[in-house]
């Protein structure tokens, strides 16, 4: 069913002709939005409409409307709901192609109400679409510009209905990709569309989620904030962690969305897609001596180790300025997709913290959800301690971490490049995590802690009576270190090789063929428990 709304032929003689130009007129005028004015705020705002995004969204005469001729109706005591007032009752619906596989939209559109949620437009048109992506298995997005719930509906039913949209989500989590760009306000309800979603990019400076906009906490709590001060990007994807890409347009924007969806399949039924590339599967990794210093506590960028290893353009991060020392991200071996996690000694020198162990869980519980293949890149001191990260639940952020890790059932790959001590050995897919293809770089050191750390626990009381500490000292360091060199972890087959780093891309390829196929019987159990 196509929206288009002929021009160019006249329609038919008669009353049947009168029919078919009334129904072309109605169609205009919702296809008009919010009219000129509103249209014009818009792009004064610096955002582009609902029906742009679409366009920008969507393979070029793909998209199919639904709805388009829905509008708010009139409730008793509420004269003001003129039908003529909401234009597809503020939010555009309906699928089309995205590089040629379906995908499903809900655009809300800010010329109308503000994009307020509607009874119509929430609780039928958006509703139909969620039924319709989780029936045919296929993703679904939202483009956010929502002043939040409608206030002159949000009452009884009316209101208690918009409440399914978050029931839906929870429904599809993990069924179907779900993306939400945040391309304007998103206020009260429309808050946790982002928040249990799988991919949230926002706009800079005309972005933001919180769950009460700016007026209704000052009213509740007197405190005098901005939208962009309480939840713009600054706040979600630097602070909070609810938001993962800071873009600077819509353009932007949208562009992340279909790059990201390009990486999944389009349901949990299926693999992800497959794209021809002509970087060799085997190609050696030249110049990573000059990038990895082979001393444990020099830093340096683990995002170009990854961009060397990877299909050449490949590397699309996610969440790359929250928690910084672990990068992860999605990326193609052989053409194949790959979700990618990295230590970052680049920040607080690689350890893992709270934040950090938030990212990785849930980033390694959406790939393992759509068949992405794992590749841990290691290079962990082990996590942070202290008073202060206890109080915090390191433990309990921790596990989540080792549970997301302990429960993937897609390949893992493991790749042991330099440090690998204590707890984050464990998260980072070591041994004992069932990892299909663990290696190691020739200078990698795995150990429950560090050897400066070790003598100054096991040999304190023999270096404080040397003649000479700060000799005795280095003595028992390279001592220790010689007895958590990776030779030893292959001596004892709890690796399966030590590789030149050269050879890590050829190695990760072959590790993912050799388990491509991979099957995982599990006990029965209704769910796990993780950690939250």
């Amino acid at each position: 069913m196509s929206t288009d709304v002929p021009e160019a032929s006249s329609p038919p003689a008669g009353e049947f002709g009168q029919k078919v130009d009334d129904l072309r007129r109605r169609k205009r005028q919702n296809l008009a939005m919010g009219g000129p004015e509103k249209v014009a705020k818009q792009h004064e705002r610096g955002k582009l409409t609902a029906r742009e995004r679409i366009d920008l969204l969507f393979d070029p005469g793909t998209f199919v409307e639904l709805g388009l001729l829905a509008h708010q109706q009139s409730m008793r005591g509420n004269e003001v709901d003129a039908p003529e007032k909401t234009p597809a009752d503020g939010v555009v619906t309906g699928h089309g192609m995205v590089d040629g596989r379906q995908v499903w939209v809900i655009a809300y559109d800010f010329t109308v109400m503000a994009g307020s949620m509607g009874a119509v437009g929430e609780a039928y048109k958006a509703s139909r679409v969620r039924e319709l992506a989780l029936r045919y298995r296929k993703p679904i997005v939202w483009l956010l510009d929502s002043a939040g719930a409608r206030i002159q509906e949000a009452a009884g039913s009316t209101f208690a209905g918009s409440g399914m949209l978050f029931y839906d989500q929870v429904q599809m989590s993990g069924v179907v990709p779900q993306v939400s760009a945040m391309l304007g306000p998103c206020a009260a309800g429309t808050a946790y569309i982002p928040g249990l979603s799988d991919f949230v990019p926002m706009v800079k400076g005309t972005s933001s989620m919180s769950l009460g906009g700016a007026r209704l906490v000052k009213a509740a709590t007197g405190e005098d904030v901005t939208d962009l001060e309480m939840g713009g990007s600054q706040v979600h994807c630097h602070e909070s962690g609810v938001g993962d890409n800071e873009v600077s347009t819509d353009e932007e924007c949208i562009d992340q969305v279909r790059r990201f969806l390009s990486y999944l399949p389009s349901s949990n039924l299926e693999p992800p897609p497959w794209v021809p590339t002509e970087d060799p599967a085997d190609r050696a990794v030249e110049g990573l001596d000059k990038l990895v210093p082979a001393n444990p506590r020099q830093a340096y960028d683990v995002r170009k180790v990854i961009q060397r290893i990877a299909d050449q353009s490949s590397w699309f991060e996610v969440k790359p300025t929250w928690a910084k020392n672990l990068v992860v991200g999605l990326a193609r071996m052989a053409g194949h997709s790959v979700g990618v996690v990295a230590n970052q000694p680049l920040f607080k020198g690689g350890i893992l913290d709270v934040d950090a162990a938030d990212k990785a869980a849930r980033f390694i519980r959406m790939c393992d959800a759509f068949n992405v293949p794992l590749v841990y890149l290691m290079d962990v001191p082990g996590f942070l301690v202290g008073s202060a990260v206890e109080k915090e639940g390191i433990i309990r952020h921790g596990a989540k971490m080792l549970y997301a890790t302990s429960e993937a059932t897609v390949p893992k790959i493991t790749i042991v490049m330099r440090k690998a001590y204590g707890a984050g050995y464990f998260v980072m897919c070591g041994k004992g995590y069932n990892p299909d293809l663990i290696v190691a770089w020739p200078f990698a050191e795995i150990s429950v802690m560090g050897p400066e750390g070790a003598v100054n626990i096991i040999f304190n009381k023999v270096v404080e009576a040397a003649e000479n500490p700060d000799e005795t000292r280095a003595q028992l360091v390279a001592r220790i270190r010689e007895t958590i060199s990776p030779y030893v972890a292959a001596g004892w087959a709890m690796i399966d090789d030590v590789i030149e780093p050269a050879d890590t891309r050829r190695v990760i390829v072959q590790g993912l063929e050799q388990a491509r196929g991979k099957k995982v019987e599990r006990p029965w159990r209704k769910h796990g428990n993780i950690p939250v």
